[in-house]
């Protein structure tokens, strides 16, 4: 089956509000397809509303914003209940931090000689609780500073540049037991996105483990192919289920589109296998 269960909307970061997202999905031929916009679960009503109509099996999901060891990583949560109220709680919670975090990464750019670049962001933010880097960026191609949104994050948005802001988000522990509170399964998204070492991707995975964390994404628009075989390694040495997901947030913002990612290795047992 063609199953996509990470890809992003309006609601958080992505170019595609909820419905054409769902339409986009179903066009490419998607059959099973998770909304998990970051550390929110307003477009998820809407999705879904889509994807009845249009014969796509949708699947209730988030991505939550977490810092471990003083890194950013992101968990998945898929089969949510989004009115569960721990779950609500804490995905409020971190989205005041998102609030102040882009006032301050305003402020910094302004520092560094580029004005009104909070308000302009805002303009690209459909949902104006969930600003993001990649509203920033957006914003700065617009005004001409750099030709993509990947030349703004190179140039301004990651460690170590002018519009950069150190946050933090939800533990590890937290994340994967509001997600466990919502009846939800927890994942880890693209691992090979972060930058640790053997040993610290060791400790961490086995943390998500001990926590209650039950998958891992193998096969993802943000892993090369020689990733793919590394980390389907890692889920049967942990004995995580694995996970397939695009990352889709928009065309020209995303390695890979809705549903086009190759399957799953044949021997590892998906996360949907119990559904």
């Amino acid at each position: 089956m063609n199953i996509d269960l990470h890809c992003h909307s309006t609601a958080s970061d992505g170019l595609l509000k909820p419905e054409e997202l769902v339409a986009r999905a179903a066009a490419n031929g998607v059959e099973i397809l998770a909304l998990t916009d970051h550390d929110g679960v307003s477009g998820l009503a809407e999705a879904r509303t889509k994807a009845e109509s249009q014969g796509v099996r949708f699947v209730d999901g988030v991505e939550i914003s977490v810092t471990w060891e003083g890194s950013t990583v992101h968990i998945v949560g898929l089969q949510i209940d989004p009115e569960d109220p721990v779950l609500r709680s804490g995905l409020e919670s971190i989205r005041e931090g998102r609030a102040t975090r882009a006032e301050k990464m305003g402020e910094a750019l302004a520092a560094a000689g580029v004005p009104d670049s909070f308000a302009g962001a805002k303009t690209y933010a459909e949902n104006p609780s969930l600003i993001s880097r990649s509203h920033f960026a957006r914003h700065l191609v617009k005004t001409g500073l750099a030709p993509d949104v990947k030349s703004v994050f190179q140039r301004y948005l990651v460690k170590g540049k002018p519009g950069f802001v150190p946050h933090q988000w939800a533990s590890l522990g937290d994340a994967v037991s509001w997600i466990r509170a919502s009846g939800g399964i927890a994942v880890v998204a693209h691992p090979g996105r972060y930058n640790f070492s053997k040993l610290e991707l060791h400790a961490f995975l086995a943390e998500f483990r001990d926590c209650g964390g039950a998958g891992i994404e193998v096969v993802t628009g943000s892993h090369s192919p020689e990733q793919y075989f590394e980390f389907a390694r890692i889920a049967r040495e942990f004995g995580f289920t694995a996970s397939r997901g695009s990352d889709y947030h928009g065309k020209g913002e995303s390695r890979a589109d809705l549903g086009t990612l190759p399957q799953l290795p044949y021997d590892l047992k998906p996360v949907w296998h119990d559904w």
